[in-house]
């Protein structure tokens, strides 16, 4: 065989290689969770994405929930100090600061200096739940605690996941680790819809056997906390709390009318409305809003 042929089936080589390393699927990037106090799962490949910069409220402006924001800020505090504690479950209506109250009374519990390692906040998506038991095995030896955060969750038809969610919960032979917790939003307080638990019912050999199976899900949950839609005099409230903390200069009968008129053009009144009024407030004013 002649140099140029070894040369030449080297270089094919050597193309060959290249083809089948760019095939491969990247390396699975390492979490360091001493890098960040709030992250993303990110279940395909299997990491914890660090969130740098949290889009959260300071908890202060949260209002209209006094009673479950005690309750939540409670459970939280005893779980972080390694006490016993409850899955969440925060249920209700649209745009009443669920998933904002979370964010917030887990900033506020690390911010309280009553605990000696941070507490992490876990964000893991609806589609993902059933990789729970993957996640719950990368933190289960970590020396840090964990809240595994679920925004709007839900099950629709023909959904099994929910099974995972269950023993993942309470029920599996492992249990839930000591170390992590799980708190939920969702606008359900069954996290499955009405007519999937009546059509189990109506078709099922034994309904009240199918239908427990369906419902028992929020069981797992130890708190339910719920949400209702607010009262005219507690929007007005959220909105001068978001004024005062942005230094929003209106002259308080303006400000009244206006949001009220911003709050029947929306068909509703909430937290999340009363903040769209003051990003809309801010912008005519010509002022920018406090990070």
């Amino acid at each position: 065989m002649t140099d140029s042929t070894l040369e030449a089936l080297n270089q094919k080589l050597d193309r060959l290689i290249e083809a089948v390393t760019r095939l491969a699927p990247p390396p699975v990037p390492q979490t360091d969770l001493g890098e960040a106090d709030c992250f993303v799962w990110q279940a395909d490949p299997g990491y914890l994405e660090p969130v740098r910069k949290v889009n959260r409220v300071d908890i202060g402006l949260i209002r209209g929930v006094d009673r479950v924001r005690d309750i939540l800020v409670d459970n939280t505090e005893r779980f972080a100090a390694g006490y016993a504690a409850n899955n969440v479950l925060l249920w209700g209506a649209r745009g009443m600061g669920k998933s904002s109250l979370v964010k917030a009374v887990h900033a506020a519990v690390n911010g309280s200096a009553k605990i000696d390692l941070p507490l992490k906040l876990i964000e893991i998506h609806r589609e993902d739940i059933d990789t729970l038991p993957k996640l719950m095995g990368l933190l289960k030896m970590a020396p840090y605690r964990f809240i595994l955060f679920c925004d709007d969750l839900s099950f629709d038809h023909d959904d099994t996941s929910y099974k995972s969610l269950k023993a993942a919960l309470e029920g599996g032979v492992e249990g839930r680790p000591a170390n992590v917790i799980f708190y939920a939003t969702s606008n359900r307080r069954h996290l499955l819809p009405r007519d999937m638990i009546d059509n189990e019912r109506s078709t099922a050999i034994n309904p009240s056997e199918a239908v427990e199976e369906k419902v028992s899900l929020s069981d797992r949950f130890g708190l339910w906390l719920g949400f209702h839609k607010c009262s005219q005099d507690e929007y007005l409230d959220m909105i001068d709390g978001y004024i005062s903390h942005h230094d929003l200069a209106i002259d308080p009968e303006t400000l009244r009318a206006e949001a009220l008129e911003w709050a029947t053009t929306r068909g509703s009144r909430s937290g999340r409305v009363a903040w769209q009024f003051t990003q809309d407030l801010a912008g005519r004013l010509g002022r920018p809003l406090k990070d």
